[in-house]
């Protein structure tokens, strides 16, 4: 079995580690510029490659002819890939004897696109799962291989809810790539007419409001932790929410119900703020940052 591998993010860690000794390639975003510093990081995909000893490719374009050369001369049996961040022309997905097989963070074609794990919490989802596909060349519309579903935890967040399907991505790779390359698999195309998308995160959606439902700006705070990470504008300025639970309190939009957890009132219901971080300062329990800023419960913090 020869594979080449394309893959970014740390959702296609799990499954680069079981199929690695069949990997002759592995191919990622280029470094980008991250931090304050805004210093060159690699992808968590090419870091673990260098660590496997496995050869890294990193074009800005994976349309580039002389990219897709380099594909073509590995006469790999598949590509396998997985939170790669590109579109694959169809000349890529030529490239390998059975073209492209994706492993996809969604049961398709619920949620296509850039970030269906946050859209799917945010939509307040019970249920998620990996949809392993072979590609074609549009965004995830390719046929299905196999579904493999689970439940999603009502406190789960983003974070932790990728972690878990990453992990369901390596059992599906281990599990059928062999029977791939033997032609050995089933296909069912997809209903598109039952599509939806999954457009890329922007930051400013990480926003809670008072003004919408706690259930509404849990699944937010859910769908956006760790990553750009949940906030709340307050009058002490912007609070970045670590870790946060709903509560069946009722109050006043923007009131402080309780101090001890720190529980703030929304359109519908409050949200418990258990660990926070106020603008220039370090990460603090919610109980620690009301006795810092002298709240009380009554006292309205938006």
């Amino acid at each position: 079995m020869s594979l080449i591998y394309f893959g970014t993010g740390s959702f296609a860690l799990p499954a680069l580690r079981v199929l690695a000794g069949a990997v002759s390639l592995v191919v990622t975003q280029p470094d980008r510029p991250t931090g304050r510093g805004m210093r060159l990081q690699a992808s968590p995909v090419k870091v673990l490659a260098m660590e496997l000893g496995i050869r890294v490719e990193t074009p800005e374009k994976s349309r580039a002819p002389e990219f897709i050369s380099l594909l073509e001369a590995e006469a790999a049996d598949a590509l396998v890939v997985a939170s790669y961040g590109q579109i694959l022309s169809q000349r890529v997905l030529d490239s390998a004897r059975f073209g492209g097989i994706n492993l996809h963070g969604s049961i398709l074609p619920a949620y296509r696109g850039a970030a269906p794990i946050q859209r799917c919490i945010l939509n307040g989802e019970i249920e998620t799962g990996v949809t392993l596909m072979q590609m074609d060349k549009g965004m995830d519309t390719g046929d299905a291989i196999h579904i493999a579903r689970t439940a999603i935890g009502p406190d789960e967040t983003y974070g932790e809810l990728q972690d878990r399907l990453a992990l369901i991505a390596a059992d599906l790779a281990a599990e059928w790539m062999p029977k791939i390359i033997h032609g050995e698999y089933p296909r069912a195309p997809q209903a598109g007419e039952l599509a939806t998308i999954a457009p890329k995160v922007e930051k400013a959606e990480a926003e809670l409001s008072i003004h919408r439902t706690a259930v509404d700006e849990y699944n937010r705070f859910r769908a956006f932790t760790p990553a750009p990470g949940a906030y709340l504008r307050t009058s002490h300025g912007v609070l970045r929410i670590s870790v946060a639970r709903l509560s069946a309190s009722t109050g006043e939009a923007g009131a402080v119900l309780s101090t001890s957890p720190l529980t703030i009132a929304f359109g519908e219901g409050s949200i418990e703020l258990h660990e926070v971080q106020p603008e220039g300062k370090k990460r603090m329990s919610g109980k620690d940052f009301a006795n810092g800023a002298r709240l009380r419960p009554g006292f309205c913090l938006v």
